[in-house]
């Protein structure tokens, strides 16, 4: 109980430590290798580790290997490794650990460097929880992260052509070293390598001419045995949206277009209010400023304010205008939102069609699609509601000093009951 305890307290420590240094020290330009990444590397390492039921010393090597094997990306890209064996030795060191873990976790940390090459088994599975996103869910983020990463710290700038022959490379010349890995992200990373292969014969079907062969080929290989031991699958690489999240999106885009059509029957009322008291004005008002000077200022008042609120009321309804377009390049990066309507009217039939297939096809990207919807609905709402609250306060308060013009016109003026309250404009 001691030992796990201890344990518990280090590894507390070790998170603490390592994020404050990585959000402090690492350039953000590396996207890809931050805490995030770093976080689920040590969530897949421990997957790993229930998998084999290891002891608390094991355990707590792969655990502190993974959250230091990164922290080396302080000072550059190159021999990373060895600097995060480095740091984690250092650190270890001043918590008065001993000198078999202090190795045993430098032995893990280098064991990322590429191409691996792990030697231990404690070192196949750090290996493998480094590179699980190649099989996760996430990998299309994080592999368009990488990209991005290149781009910024490397000046490696690549075509779709280039960096889809590279994830490909990488991913067929890539085997995990456990049979817990193969076993967790096998199925999804094969899956992810079929639409690699699809979107490289959608970008240049003359230049792929073999691909699908070599997938059929790649797939006929031996497949690794089961393990006998199941796994409660909770983690988000093997979440299968159900029930639950259709009603959730279901309700959510409800609730916008209820809010919109509230939205617009409250701009309809202020339109139609401030119609009316402007033709009343200018039908009663208006003629008798010659006789009532005194009402002008009043009056000017009250078209200013019922002008304001007729604006605003106007700019809540007005649509907004779009390009009605989207790329394929937008589609196959996945980028695009096509079920709006302003983002395809100016499409062709044939490259609408192709994007509404892929997302069909596409879990990720239709969900991706609906998230975007939501969000840009959402903010079209907070314009709507930010326009109809200046065109309410608009009115509210210019109708108050408006009236309070009119009665201080009236106290100023000389006359008895003046036109205000006599034949004028309430008198009618």
């Amino acid at each position: 109980m001691e030992i796990q305890t201890h344990s518990e307290l280090l590894l507390r420590e070790v998170e603490t430590y390592v994020e404050r240094y990585m959000r402090d020290r690492i350039d953000e330009r590396y996207v890809f290798h931050n805490f995030q990444h770093t976080y689920a590397v040590v969530e897949s390492a421990n997957e790993l580790a229930r998998y084999y039921d290891l002891n608390e010393r094991d355990r707590l090597v792969i655990q502190l290997a993974a959250w230091f094997h990164d922290t080396g990306y302080a000072e550059g890209w190159e021999d990373h490794e060895l600097r995060g064996a480095e740091n984690a030795e250092r650190f270890l060191t001043e918590q008065d650990q001993d000198a078999d873990l202090i190795n045993d976790v430098r032995g893990a940390i280098l064991a990322t460097r590429m191409p691996q090459d792990p030697q231990t088994f404690l070192e196949q599975i750090i290996g493998d929880a480094d590179l699980s996103h190649l099989g996760g869910g996430s990998y299309w983020d994080r592999c368009g992260r990488v990209r991005q990463e290149f781009a910024l710290t490397r000046a490696i700038v690549m075509s779709d052509q280039e960096w889809i022959d590279f994830e490909l490379g990488f991913m067929l010349s890539h085997e995990y070293h456990t049979e817990a890995a193969r076993e967790i992200y096998g199925e999804r990373k094969s899956k992810h390598v079929k639409q690699l292969y699809k979107r490289k014969e959608a970008l240049y079907p003359d230049q792929t001419p073999g691909s699908l062969l070599e997938l059929k080929q790649a797939k006929k290989k031996k497949q690794p045995k089961k393990l006998k031991k199941k796994k409660a699958r909770n983690d988000e690489d093997e979440f299968k949206p159900g029930r639950g999240v259709e009603t959730m999106y279901r309700a959510t885009y409800r609730t916008h277009v209820n809010l919109s059509s509230i939205a617009d029957n409250k701009a309809n009322i202020m339109l139609s209010v401030n119609a009316i008291i402007l033709s009343i004005s200018a039908a009663n008002l208006f003629p008798k400023l010659d006789n009532n000077p005194h009402l002008t200022f009043p009056t000017i008042i009250l078209v200013a304010a019922c002008l304001g609120s007729l604006f605003y009321a106007i700019q809540a309804t007005r649509p907004k205008v779009t390009e009605g377009k989207s790329s394929l390049e937008d589609i196959k990066a996945r980028r695009s939102n096509l079920l709006f309507f302003g983002n395809f009217y100016n499409m062709q039939l044939e490259d609408f069609h192709f994007g509404m297939m892929e997302m069909i096809r596409d879990e990720d990207f239709l969900y991706s699609s609906m998230t975007r919807d939501l969000y840009y609905l959402g903010v079209v709402l907070a314009q709507k509601y930010a326009f109809l609250r200046i065109c309410y306060n608009v009115f509210l308060y210019g109708i108050i000093l408006a009236v309070l013009a009119f009665i201080l016109a009236a106290v100023l003026d000389n006359r008895q009951g003046g036109v205000l309250f006599g034949s004028g404009w309430f008198g009618l």
